[in-house]
């Protein structure tokens, strides 16, 4: 498989203010965590330089895991609900760094949806008190690519696999991701972590 960056630096740091922009902005997620015989992803921004991971220790769709910047600054905790309701999961941002109390008001919730076109619905701003709706849609046969939208259908960011400047496609644990602008990066990729997660990709 073609390297994803061949000459992205190893190590990169990340601002918080570099989590919302006012332009439309591309990423590489490459389905692989940085951590030898570990799951996850690592997410890497335009210059090729990493900004968020995931890394599971054990095994694919833990209960509970992690969204961080490269420094391991936990940006959302992610858990799996106890619930009756099948495939719900719920984001807890996390303000210091550090791993959130889950009694706390989580900053979404992700519900897998068995029946209609929506893979996902979403609801974020929970702990805010500013609830907003989003969907998350297949649009291909790949589990991996993926579309997310707002109440009334507009195109928020979009997943699909990554082609070379050559056009070659790369191979399915590659992926390019399209946010669009005013959206907070961090907040979009926590959502795909559980899109991943639900479809034990992670």
């Amino acid at each position: 498989m073609a390297k994803v960056y061949p000459q992205a630096p190893l190590l990169s740091s990340s601002s918080s203010s570099g989590y919302l922009t006012s332009k439309q902005e591309t990423f590489t997620i490459w389905m692989k965590s940085l951590i030898v015989n570990g799951h996850g992803c690592t997410v890497f921004d335009s210059n090729g330089q990493i900004v968020y991971r995931v890394d599971n220790y054990d095994s694919r769709g833990r209960a509970k895991v992690h969204l961080m910047d490269l420094k391991g600054q936990i940006l959302f905790s992610i858990l799996r609900k106890k619930s009756k309701f099948l495939g719900v999961w719920e984001g807890y941002r996390s303000s210091n760094g550090k791993e959130i109390n889950p009694k706390n008001t989580p900053s979404f919730q992700v519900r897998r949806c068995f029946k209609g076109k929506s893979a996902c619905k979403v609801i974020v701003g929970l702990d805010k008190n500013q609830i907003q709706q989003y969907r998350i849609e297949s649009w291909s046969s790949g589990k991996s690519a993926c579309k997310i939208l707002d109440k009334s259908g507009r195109l928020v960011a979009e997943v699909k696999r990554k082609q070379s400047t050559c056009g070659v496609v790369l191979g399915e644990d590659v992926l390019t991701l399209v946010v669009e602008p005013f959206m907070d990066h961090s907040l979009i990729v926590g959502l795909l972590v559980v899109y991943g997660l639900i479809n034990r990709k992670l």
